[in-house]
C-alpha cells in the first residue's frame, strides 16, 4: 500500500474523554484500501476514474454507520460499508457493481474543525463496498474523531482512541461483551455501554446468530439459515443497522474475535457441529469469514484466505496491560465425545477423551504464540479476551462431576498448558475475558481445579449476553448447584448486559452491569455486582 503525505499530522492535545496469502493481501490492499492525503489524491482518482466514482445519484449509502478498531499507539483502522438497501436479497446492499471513491477525514475535535488528515479509499463490490482505512502517524493515548464522504453524502462522526505509548501506564476503561441475538430482544445494553465512553470495546463473539427465523420470538430473523456470502452479509447488515449497534461502534475502537454463531452453532475447526468435515462446510466457513471481515474494523492482516482468517493478535496498553486476543474456534479439534451434536455435557467418567494431551482448542501455533507473549510481556496486567468458558464448571450435585466438552473443560490439557504458561512466565495478574454462556460469572482460576485449596493463579470475568436468552432472571436455573460444586465461582447472574473493566497500576475493578429486560426497549442499566483484583494477589475480592 502506498501513502503520500502532504499534511503534517498534529497531535490532539487532550487524553481520551472518559464521558490470506501475501499476494492476495497486497493486491487487495492496493486495489481497495488506497489511503492518501487529499494533496496526493488526484493521482489516485485519475488512475481509477474509469472504474470508480463517488456515489452520486443514489440515496444515503452510510446506513450501516462507522466504526474503528485494532488501535495501536500510532494508528487505528477506520471502517464503513456502503449500502443503500442493507437487506437486499443479493447481499450487495443495493449498491452498483463498481468501485466507489470514499473520502475519509480524521480530526482532533468532534466538530471536525481541527483537521489532522484526509484521504481517499476505494469501496470494492468484491468486498461488499466495505472500507478499512489503516491510519498511521497519530499520537499515542489521544482521542480522535473521523467521518467519511462519498459524493454529496456525509457519514456520521465517530470517536476513536489510540493506545498509550511504551513507558506510560494510564488507567484503562474497557467494555467486555458478547452474544447479541436479534431474536432475543433489543440491544439496549449496547446503548448503555456507549454512554460509558470506554477506551476500547472487547467483543468476544456471537456478534450475529446464523439461524433461520423462529416465529413467535421478540423479533424474527428474515430468511433462512446463513449458508452463503449473501446470507451472512444480510445477517450482519440486519444487526449493524440497529441504532444501538451503530452507537457503540461509533463511540470507541473495538477489538474483536469470533465464537461459533458467526459461522454455525458449536462448530470446531474444520468440523461442523456434528464433528464431520466436508467441502460444503469449508465453503460455508469461507463465506462467513469474508462477511466477518467485511463488517469488522480489522486490518489487512486479517483479510481471509478462503476459510482461514487471522484473528489472534496482540495489543499493548502502554506498560499497564497486554491484550492477548485469542481465536478459540478456528484451530480446535472436534469436541471430545462428539455424538453428532446431541449433547455437550458428560460425566467425567463417561468421556476420558477430554483429558487427551494431544487435543487442542487453540491449536499448537496459537498456543506457542500465546506462551511467547506471556514470556515477553512486562506489562502489569495480562488480559486474555477469548470466546469460551475457561474455568472448570461442574453442573451436577454430589459425587458425579459433569462438564461441557464445547468449552475449555473439553480441552483440559490445552487449558493447563496456557494457565501453567502464564504461571511459569511469572505473570501474577492474568485476567481471562470470556463470553458465550449468556450469564455473568466471576471466577478464580485455580492451579488445580480438582483441588479447590490449590493456589489461585488468575481470574476469569465472564460477560453475559447482550440479548441471547431473553430477559433472564437474577439466578439461572441450576445456579445454586454450580455455586456449591465449584467454590472458585463467586457469582452468577442470568440477566443481560456487559462488564465494565477499569484497570490501574495497583488494581483492576470489574463492574457487572445488567438490564432488567430486553424484550422491550428502554431498560435502565444497573451495577449488579463488583469485584476487584489487587496487583500481585490473584483472586477476586468484593468491590
Amino acid at each position: 500500500m502506498t501513502r503520500k503525505s502532504t499534511t503534517q499530522v498534529r497531535s490532539a492535545s487532550s487524553p481520551p474523554d472518559r464521558g490470506a496469502n501475501a499476494a492476495r493481501r497486497r493486491a487487495l490492499t492496493r486495489r481497495t484500501f488506497i489511503g492518501v492525503t487529499l494533496g496526493g489524491a488526484a493521482a489516485a482518482i485519475s488512475a481509477t476514474a474509469a472504474a470508480a466514482a463517488p456515489a452520486r445519484g443514489v440515496p444515503d449509502p452510510f446506513r450501516l454507520g462507522v466504526a474503528s478498531g485494532d488501535p495501536t499507539a500510532s494508528g487505528v483502522v477506520l471502517w464503513t460499508r456502503l449500502a443503500v438497501d442493507p437487506l437486499a436479497e443479493d447481499g450487495a446492499g443495493g449498491m452498483p457493481n463498481r468501485r466507489i471513491l470514499v473520502e475519509w477525514q480524521i480530526a482532533a475535535d468532534a466538530a471536525m474543525t481541527r483537521d489532522l488528515r484526509r484521504g481517499v479509499a476505494l469501496a470494492d463490490p468484491a468486498w461488499g463496498h466495505s472500507v478499512h482505512v489503516e491510519v498511521g502517524g497519530l499520537a499515542p493515548y489521544r482521542e480522535y474523531f473521523y467521518r467519511f464522504r462519498t459524493g454529496p453524502h456525509l457519514s456520521e462522526t465517530g470517536r476513536t482512541v489510540t493506545l498509550p505509548a511504551a513507558g506510560t501506564a494510564p488507567e484503562l476503561r474497557a467494555i467486555s461483551l458478547s452474544c447479541s441475538h436479534y431474536e432475543g430482544g433489543y440491544f439496549t445494553a449496547y446503548h448503555h455501554a456507549a454512554v460509558e465512553r470506554p477506551d476500547v470495546v472487547f467483543e468476544l463473539g456471537d456478534y450475529i446468530y446464523e439461524g433461520a427465523g423462529v416465529p413467535g420470538r421478540v423479533r424474527v430473523h428474515p430468511g433462512g439459515t446463513c449458508l452463503t456470502l449473501a446470507d451472512y452479509r444480510r445477517r450482519y447488515a440486519l444487526y449493524r443497522n440497529e441504532p444501538e449497534t451503530r452507537e457503540l461502534h461509533a463511540v470507541a475502537p473495538w477489538i474483536v474475535t469470533w465464537d461459533d454463531h458467526e459461522v454455525q452453532d458449536n462448530w470446531a475447526g474444520i468440523y461442523d457441529r456434528t464433528g464431520v468435515t466436508s467441502d460444503a462446510f469449508l465453503a460455508r466457513r469461507a463465506a462467513a469469514a469474508q462477511a466477518y471481515y467485511e463488517f469488522m474494523p480489522l486490518r489487512a492482516s486479517s483479510i481471509p484466505n478462503g476459510p482461514d482468517i487471522q484473528l489472534y493478535r496482540r495489543f499493548q496498553w502502554g506498560d499497564l496491560a497486554t491484550f492477548h486476543v485469542m481465536d478459540t474456534r478456528q484451530y480446535r479439534d472436534s469436541q471430545a465425545c462428539n455424538d453428532g451434536g446431541r449433547t455437550w455435557w458428560y460425566a467425567t467418567t463417561a468421556c476420558s477423551e477430554r483429558y487427551d494431551a494431544g487435543r487442542t482448542m487453540a491449536g499448537m501455533a496459537q498456543d506457542a504464540w500465546l506462551l511467547d507473549g506471556f514470556q515477553s510481556s512486562s506489562a502489569t496486567w495480562q488480559l486474555i479476551p477469548q470466546g469460551d468458558f475457561f474455568s472448570q464448571r461442574d453442573i451436577s450435585a454430589g459425587s458425579v462431576t459433569t462438564l461441557a466438552t464445547d468449552g475449555w473443560d473439553g480441552y483440559v490439557a490445552d487449558r493447563n498448558r496456557i494457565r501453567d504458561g502464564w504461571v511459569s512466565a511469572g505473570q501474577r495478574n492474568a485476567v481471562v475475558l470470556t463470553g458465550d454462556v449468556h450469564a455473568h460469572f466471576a471466577n478464580d482460576i485455580k492451579a488445580d481445579f480438582d483441588d479447590p485449596d490449590s493456589a489461585t493463579v488468575g481470574v476469569e470475568l465472564v460477560a453475559t449476553s447482550i440479548t441471547s436468552g431473553g430477559d433472564g432472571s437474577t439466578v439461572p436455573s441450576g445456579g445454586a448447584t454450580v455455586l456449591a460444586e465449584n467454590p472458585w465461582i463467586h457469582y452468577i447472574e442470568d440477566r443481560r448486559g456487559y462488564v465494565l473493566i477499569t484497570a490501574a497500576a495497583d488494581r483492576l475493578r470489574a463492574d457487572f452491569r445488567t438490564v432488567p429486560y430486553v424484550t422491550k426497549r428502554g431498560a435502565d442499566i444497573a451495577a449488579s455486582r463488583s469485584y476487584v483484583v489487587e496487583v500481585g494477589s490473584p483472586g477476586l475480592q468484593p468491590g
